[in-house]
């Protein structure tokens, strides 16, 4: 029901009246999930369960959270946002963005160049007019896999962090090599080859470890192992990228 309700939204309404008033659809959506066996961490909410998406992922009916999202927040309540720290977000999510818009401690800046995600400004990563060593933390998830030259990306975000500065960074992943093959320019194509039809490589964990050296960070690949019915609707295996400077 869920995605059939997303879906003549999306037909009936524009975007930006979608996401104004998201907080209060979502409001009465929880109302219908609320219990006690699972809980998502960004919203705070005790749910009967998740929303199962076609792809088999798990949303938060309240908040709007995927599993990976879920996860990145729980990273970086380990120890990442401190009182005061810059941080840079490409494409974030809707409801990081709410969460970390109310924090008044930290200078949270998103940024979004396609127009489908909330955002502060819209900066090619490739060509970032930002100056030199300006952010002590930089969310990059879910981007690298769209830009072309992942290279000059790559080489931005380095510039712009500071020194002993982080960049957590997740793109999907496989195993062995790199993937991709720049004639394979169409969306059909694309979706047949690397899962998307805007997605131009499918990664190797290693494989986008070894670039991001060659760019000069410093990188340790993490890996979460939890139980397939977690608490909180984490993936079962799941990786992420931490780069620092």
């Amino acid at each position: 029901m869920y995605n059939q309700i997303k879906k003549l939204s999306k037909a009936l309404f524009p975007k930006r009246i979608l996401f104004k008033y998201e907080p209060k659809f979502r409001y009465v959506l929880y109302q219908f999930y609320k219990g006690v066996n699972f809980k998502c961490n960004v919203c705070d909410k005790k749910l009967s369960k998740f929303i199962h998406l076609k792809d088999g992922d798990k949303l938060c009916p309240r908040c709007g959270s995927i599993s990976r999202t879920r996860r990145l927040f729980d990273i970086l309540n380990s120890g990442f946002l401190k009182e005061g720290i810059n941080v840079l977000d490409f494409s974030p999510s809707r409801s990081l963005y709410r969460v970390f818009k109310s924090i008044s401690s930290i200078n949270y800046t998103s940024t979004n160049i396609s127009g489908d995600f909330l955002s502060d400004f819209q900066y090619d990563i490739k060509d970032l007019r930002i100056e030199n060593d300006k952010y002590d933390l930089i969310i990059c998830y879910h981007i690298l896999e769209h830009i072309d030259d992942d290279k000059k990306a790559m080489q931005e975000l380095y510039r712009v962090l500071k020194k002993s500065g982080t960049c957590i960074i997740q793109t999907p992943f496989k195993d062995g090599d790199i993937y991709e093959d720049s004639s394979i320019n169409n969306e059909i194509e694309r979706l047949r080859h690397f899962g998307q039809e805007d997605h131009v490589r499918i990664y190797s964990a290693n494989g986008l470890k070894d670039r991001l050296e060659q760019c000069g960070f410093i990188v340790k690949i993490k890996e979460f192992n939890d139980s397939e019915n977690n608490r909180f609707g984490f993936k079962s295996n799941e990786k992420i990228i931490l780069c620092t400077k």
